[in-house]
């Protein structure tokens, strides 16, 4: 176990290190292996960079951040040039769907808004705008709600069906809420049941799948009749 005044003579070492960091500007302080920042940065990049070269210190157990970003004259910006700056940074991100998310800047503060369907094109969206000049801080307010389309389910099913060379799916109802897909009608057989539902587990951002089919053998055997007809 390093003791604290360990911990801190490593702190300083690396950010002193690092080419991003202007270390004399920011004080480092230990306690219990917690380690807390204060001071000024010139970018929102430098702070976050100086967040994670902290959590990268052997023996740091917890970690408290107060730096503030006070950016130099040719690197003020007013919230409209950030806004439309960051605005273009998600646009160019192709994990990033900027259709859906939305930026206000306040005071030299960027908030994310909007829905998305997967934690990394969130996670993303936040990395897309970390470096914008003028940036003083991010609140990533973006939310991870699956979109589920009820058509997507519902041709997944038929293809699962269509590859086993089964009757297509054409008494299954899909019903999406949100993440939820609940599936009614009926069915040949249990076969058929499981791939119904394998297949809507299958579809991205589908959250759980309430199973409600009816598995109705007289249609089995009207199929293998209406097969055994036609040969």
């Amino acid at each position: 176990m390093k003791t604290d005044r360990e911990i801190h003579v490593d702190v300083l070492g690396a950010l002193k290190f690092d080419p991003q960091i202007k270390e004399q500007h920011i004080a480092v302080a230990v306690k219990d292996g917690i380690v807390t920042l204060n001071g000024e940065v010139e970018t929102h990049a430098q702070k976050m960079a100086a967040e994670q070269i902290v959590k990268r210190v052997a023996g740091v157990r917890g970690f408290a951040e107060e730096l503030q970003v006070n950016p130099p004259g040719h690197h003020r910006r007013t919230d409209a040039d950030i806004a439309e700056a960051a605005v273009n940074a998600l646009r160019w991100n192709v994990l990033v769907p900027a259709d859906r998310i939305q930026v206000k800047v306040e005071n030299g503060w960027l908030t994310l808004f909007g829905d998305v369907t997967w934690n990394f094109e969130r996670e993303s969206a936040a990395k897309a705008v970390n470096s914008l000049v003028g940036l003083r801080g991010v609140s990533n307010k973006i939310n991870v709600r699956p979109f589920v389309a009820p058509s997507r389910v519902k041709e997944t099913i038929l293809q699962a069906f269509e590859r086993t060379a089964r009757q297509e799916a054409q008494d299954v109802k899909v019903m999406v809420d949100g993440g939820v897909v609940t599936l009614e009608g009926t069915v040949h057989n249990w076969v058929e049941f499981g791939e119904a539902e394998w297949a809507a587990w299958s579809v991205s951002g589908v959250t759980e799948v309430r199973n409600h089919l009816i598995i109705n053998v007289h249609k089995d055997k009207e199929l293998s009749q209406a097969r055994a007809h036609a040969a």
